[in-house]
């Protein structure tokens, strides 16, 4: 069974898009370490500037019975009601995850609308936070 793991909006910009926050490593080597952590377990990593496709992978995961779902949404995690639902269809473990500790920011990213649907969240840890997730994750399914 796979494991999933969703990237949101910008998250393709990792290493250049504001390093002061989000720190100098890529997503390319997010996801180097995530395939590590997995292991002999499959990994479907994606990321998406366009809502429907997060979606659709969410959809796919579910269709599939995947392992389970790691994402960032990235702004979407603040205003897509879609994502939300989407991952409400899930039955299997999902971690939400955030580079940056959200509740230290700006007011405006502390209400997560995936929060409540999802079964653990991790933020704050950088990038690194991922191999956290995705080992979460799989301690979660078994």
């Amino acid at each position: 069974m796979t494991l999933y793991i969703l990237n949101g909006p910008n998250l393709n910009r990792l290493g250049r898009r504001e390093p002061e926050i989000y720190g100098a490593t890529t997503l390319a080597e997010i996801e180097g370490w995530c395939r590590e952590a997995a292991g002999s377990v499959p990994v479907a990593f994606h990321q998406s500037n366009a809502e429907y496709q997060l979606i659709d992978w969410i959809h796919e995961a579910t269709d599939e019975g995947a392992t389970g779902i790691v994402i960032n949404p990235a702004g979407l995690t603040f205003t897509s009601v879609p994502i939300m639902d989407a991952l409400k269809m899930f039955p299997g473990p999902i971690i939400e995850l955030h580079i940056s500790n959200i509740h230290r920011r700006e007011a405006i990213y502390h209400k997560s609308l995936m929060s409540p649907v999802v079964t653990a969240v991790i933020a704050g840890l950088g990038a690194r936070g991922y191999v956290h997730a995705v080992r979460a994750v799989m301690d979660l399914a078994e």
